[in-house]
């Protein structure tokens, strides 16, 4: 009998971590740094504009929102998607591929989070509350998206595009182009960095007859379509600057973006995907919190007070 089973003889089982811990494994509250940073540029030009004042309840219940629409979206995700998870070998770990949590609690922390995202969108304006509903949509779409069609990153982008729109209309209550552009920007980033993260599972895909722009059109394919989704991600960033007025720290932000996205795309090639990793979750990083850091010294700059 092996040391192992006597301890388990006297002491138990080693208990199985918590269905909240495993829960927020599922969800990685953490990769909310990729979203927020620029729902809170949205929401604070929206506010110099507006009246040159923060207004914190309506931030606050912007980062509720925002946090609680994610939280549902990477429920959602890893619910519908569990099946193909347990069979991809990159993804076979994960906690519903390997029933350390239950689809049905999984299902319970998503309509929590579903149920704070309406409520503060309630909170914050009609508008908001009226337009929540669409922000619900491609977040439950962009799973089944890979079993219909190759370009399940664009739903992806769209479903990131709401957060900066709707943290403007959050404060305006009203309906803008300006904030638009924000969003097409960061939808097209984060489409065009999920193209380079697919490229780990192409064979896979292939396999299992998933669909994306990888194992469609090969790696190279998707690495190109990449770059030219950072190339108007970039376009896009200076249209929003002009639109809005955006002062001198704005533009530096703007440069320190596409030196990000060129080294991003220094650290991926066809024949080696090693750093995907480093490119996906450290670069990524840096670059929405950099530009976020660089849009509030802009706007504090230009007149937002405290």
């Amino acid at each position: 009998m092996s040391t192992k089973s006597v301890t388990e003889g006297l002491v138990g089982p080693e208990p199985r971590p918590g269905r909240l811990r495993a829960f927020l494994r599922v969800v990685k509250i953490e990769h909310s740094i990729f979203a927020l940073p620029f729902a809170y540029i949205g929401c604070l030009t929206a506010m110099l504009l507006d009246d040159e004042s923060v207004h914190w309840a309506e931030l606050g219940l912007v980062t509720v929102a925002m946090v609680g629409l994610r939280t549902f979206a990477m429920a959602a995700n890893r619910i519908i998607d569990r099946e193909i998870d347990a069979r991809n070998p990159r993804t076979a770990g994960r906690e519903l591929a390997t029933g350390a949590l239950s689809a049905r609690s999984a299902w319970v922390g998503a309509l929590v989070a579903m149920v704070v995202f309406l409520g503060a969108a309630a909170l914050l304006n009609p508008l908001c509350l009226a337009l929540s509903p669409l922000a619900v949509l491609p977040m439950v779409v962009y799973p089944y998206g890979k079993r219909f069609t190759d370009y399940p990153h664009a739903i992806l982008g769209l479903a990131q595009s709401i957060g900066p729109i709707g943290a403007w209309f959050a404060v305006t209550g009203a309906w803008s182009w300006d904030p638009v552009l924000l969003g097409m920007a960061v939808g097209i980033w984060i489409g065009g960095f999920d193209l380079i993260y697919a490229c780990q599972d192409v064979a896979a895909d292939r396999t299992q007859g998933v669909r994306s722009v990888p194992a469609r059109f090969g790696v190279a394919g998707a690495l190109v379509g990449a770059r030219v989704c950072h190339a108007v991600t970039a376009v896009l960033l200076v249209w929003f600057g002009v639109a809005t007025d955006a002062g001198v720290a704005w533009w530096v932000g703007v440069v320190v973006v596409v030196v990000g996205l060129v080294y991003e795309h220094t650290l991926v090639r066809p024949d080696d995907l090693s750093r995907v990793n480093q490119a996906f979750f450290t670069v990524n990083s840096v670059i929405g919190v950099a530009l976020f850091a660089f849009a509030l010294l802009d706007l504090v700059l230009r007149g937002l007070r405290g």
